[in-house]
């Protein structure tokens, strides 16, 4: 049994003597970079923000209530009017508030909801806003943006930042009298998706109540612009 272990252990060690001494003899050389790559794209998806709640029109006594449906109703008809489809208009939040007497008697309950409308024109906005009841509108602003697009501009990125790291490989080499040879290893490293939420809009009515807002005067609104940022880690075969 001892001397049957002890040839294996002998095979084992003979292996790894060999495996050392081959790569002794015949080394891979070869060079590893980093490359990367960046880019800005304008938007064209809005994803607009518009809350409701119901109110009382008599607000002193409670009474004649506009319920959060009767709201609804007329931001679809304007959404549709505005030109854009109704699958476009999404409940994203609803939320509610309760009055209590301190008999402990609810006194009134009024709900809201908030709205994402996929946009490809704010400007249309001021439109929308127009055709709803004016003491209805909580508020609205930008809930993000994005481009319909975008996953093809991240992989046109991603080759970039590949090419990049080939040819940062090749002028290295160069410099010392040395040629990129064949490809040993792909590694991303970084993955970034910065999509910043323009700012709020004071010429875009946040609050419609009252009548004191003002409609969009400046028609030259930009947005700040998505930045896409990748990094690719190559190996490569020295020549």
């Amino acid at each position: 049994m001892k001397r049957l272990l002890f040839a294996f252990l002998l095979a084992g060690y003979t292996f790894t003597i060999n495996a050392q001494d081959n790569m002794a003899k015949d080394p891979v050389k070869k060079i590893e970079v980093t490359g990367s790559a960046e880019m800005e794209i304008v938007p064209d998806e809005i994803y607009f923000s518009i809350s409701l709640k119901e109110y009382f029109k008599d607000e002193k006594n409670q009474k004649d209530k506009v319920t959060i449906d009767v709201l609804e109703k007329q931001l679809i008809a304007a959404v549709i009017k505005a030109g854009f489809p109704r699958d476009n208009l999404t409940i994203k939040a609803i939320t509610g508030y309760r009055n209590w007497t301190g008999k402990k008697k609810p006194l009134y309950f009024l709900e809201s909801k908030r709205y994402v409308l996929k946009m490809n024109n704010l400007y249309k906005s001021d439109v929308i806003l127009d055709e709803v009841d004016d003491k209805g509108i909580e508020f609205v602003n930008i809930d993000h943006v994005d481009h319909s697009q975008i996953k093809d501009y991240r992989k046109e990125i991603k080759i970039k930042a590949l090419q990049a790291a080939k040819e940062k490989a090749t002028y290295l080499l160069e410099s010392i009298n040395e040629k990129v040879g064949d490809i040993l290893m792909i590694e991303e490293l970084d993955d970034q998706f910065y999509a910043p939420q323009p700012m709020m809009m004071s010429n875009v009515r946040m609050m419609k109540a009252g009548g004191d807002a003002a409609p969009m005067e400046d028609s030259s609104l930009e947005y700040q612009k998505i930045k896409l940022s990748y990094k690719m880690k190559a190996a490569f075969k020295i020549k």
